[in-house]
C-alpha cells in the first residue's frame, strides 16, 4: 500500500476511540418544563431544590466571581476545613469533587479497571453503569426487591474475587427507599475488608426514618467504607457542581490523586462554605420539603396509587407499561416528570403549585384507566 493510500485510509477511519464507549448508556437529564402558551410549567424531572440560594450564599458566590480570572484553590482548603469541623472528622479524610457523581467516578477510577467488578443494586442512580463502563470495569447489577429496596443478601451473594467496589445508594435514586441500620451493619461486616463500600447519601438531609443510619457514623471504625454527600440537593447548589467524600486516609488520598485539577470552582467552594454556615435556614427549607413530600404521598394514596415509601426529595410510581403515557399526560398538563420506560416515574417534590398540578394530573390519569 502506498503512503497516499495509507493516508486516505487513516483519514476515512478517523481516530481510534476507546472500546469502552461502545454501547455505553447515555445519562438522561431531566427535560425542561414547557407548558402551553400562557400556562404555568414546572420541572419535576430533576432532583433539584425549588428554593433560591440560602441566605449569604449568592453574595459569597458573586464576591468569588470577581476573581474568576484566577484558578480556584485546587485543594479546596477552606471547604475541607469547614466540612471536617462540621462532621467531626480529620481534614485528611475529606475529598471534594464536581458533585457526588464526580467523586463517584473518581472512586471507580481509583479501585476498578478491566477485569474488575463494581456491584450495585438496579435500578439505582443511572450514572453508575456509565462511570463503571467508561473505566473498563464490569457492572454487576443486583435487582431491587419487590418494594424497590436494596436486596443486601443477594448483593452479598454476588461478591466475587473480582469485586472491587460496592455502591449502596441510601436513600435509593429513583425509588426513594432506604436501607436500615441493622441490615446495613450486617452487610458491611460481611463484605471482605479489601472491597470498598460506598454509601451514596445524596439525599441524607431528607431522611426522617430513625432506623436509617448516618453513614459517617458507620465509616468511623470501618476503613473500607466511604460516604458520598453533595451540595446539589438540600443545599440547592446543583448548578455549581460540588460534592465530597468522607473516607479513611488511603481512600481519600486516592480520590485527591484522581481528581481533575481545579475541578471545583472557587465560586462553588465559597458558596458551599456559606451554605454550611446557613444551617438554620437550610433545616427550615428541608423541613418544608419533607412536609410537602408527606402531602404528595398522602394525596397519591388517597387517589389509589401505591407510591414506594420514600425518604428522599422525590416520589416513585411503579407504572410498568403505562409509564410513558403517564409522563406524556403530565407534560401536557405542564409538569415534567422523569420516566424510566417500562418501569415507572420519579417525581421531584417542588414548589406547592407544582405539586398541586402533579396531584391533579395523577388523579385525572387514574380516572382514565
Amino acid at each position: 500500500m502506498s503512503d497516499n493510500e495509507q493516508q486516505q485510509r487513516d483519514q476515512q477511519r478517523g481516530p481510534r476511540l476507546s472500546g469502552n464507549l461502545r454501547g455505553i448508556p447515555a445519562y438522561k437529564p431531566g427535560k425542561p418544563a414547557q407548558g402551553a402558551e400562557g400556562a404555568p410549567a414546572y420541572k419535576l424531572s430533576s432532583n433539584e431544590n425549588p428554593y433560591p440560594p440560602l441566605p449569604g450564599v449568592l453574595e459569597a458566590a458573586v464576591a468569588a466571581a470577581a476573581d474568576f480570572n484566577r484558578y480556584p484553590d485546587m485543594g479546596c482548603a477552606g471547604l475541607t476545613a469547614e466540612l471536617a469541623a462540621r462532621f467531626g472528622v480529620p481534614e485528611s479524610h475529606i475529598a471534594t469533587g464536581t458533585g457526588s457523581v464526580g467523586v463517584a467516578q473518581q472512586l471507580v477510577q481509583a479501585t476498578a479497571g478491566p477485569g474488575d467488578e463494581v456491584l450495585y443494586a438496579w435500578r439505582s442512580f443511572e450514572a453508575y453503569p456509565i462511570i463503571v463502563q467508561v473505566n473498563g470495569a464490569t457492572s454487576v447489577q443486583v435487582p431491587l426487591t419487590a418494594d424497590g429496596g436494596h436486596d443486601l443478601d443477594a448483593m452479598l451473594a454476588a461478591v466475587t474475587g473480582r469485586t472491587r467496589l460496592i455502591l449502596v445508594c441510601n436513600p435509593n435514586n429513583p425509588t426513594g427507599t432506604v436501607v436500615h441500620r441493622a441490615e446495613l451493619e450486617r452487610f458491611l461486616d460481611a463484605v471482605p475488608a479489601d472491597v470498598l463500600v460506598v454509601l451514596d447519601e445524596a439525599y441524607n438531609e431528607f431522611v426522617r426514618d430513625a432506623e436509617v443510619p448516618d453513614g459517617i457514623e458507620l465509616y468511623r471504625d470501618r476503613p473500607n467504607v466511604c460516604v458520598l454527600r453533595t451540595f446539589s440537593k438540600a443545599y440547592g447548589l446543583a448548578g455549581l457542581r460540588v460534592g465530597f467524600a468522607v473516607a479513611h486516609e488511603p481512600v481519600a488520598a486516592a480520590l485527591r490523586q484522581t481528581a481533575v485539577p481545579f475541578g471545583v470552582s472557587q465560586i462553588a467552594q465559597d458558596a458551599a462554605v456559606a451554605s454550611l454556615r446557613s444551617e438554620k435556614a437550610l433545616l427550615e427549607r428541608v423541613e418544608a420539603l419533607v412536609g410537602e413530600r408527606a402531602r404528595v404521598v398522602a394525596g397519591l394514596l388517597a387517589q389509589g396509587w401505591a407510591p414506594a415509601e420514600t425518604q428522599a426529595n422525590f416520589v416513585w410510581l411503579s407504572l410498568g407499561e403505562r409509564t410513558m403515557d403517564f409522563a406524556a399526560a403530565c407534560a401536557e398538563a405542564g409538569v415534567i416528570v422523569r420516566p424510566f420506560a417500562g418501569e415507572g416515574v420519579r417525581v421531584t417534590i417542588g414548589e406547592t403549585e407544582a405539586n398541586d398540578l402533579f396531584l391533579e394530573t395523577a388523579a385525572l390519569f387514574r380516572k382514565s384507566l
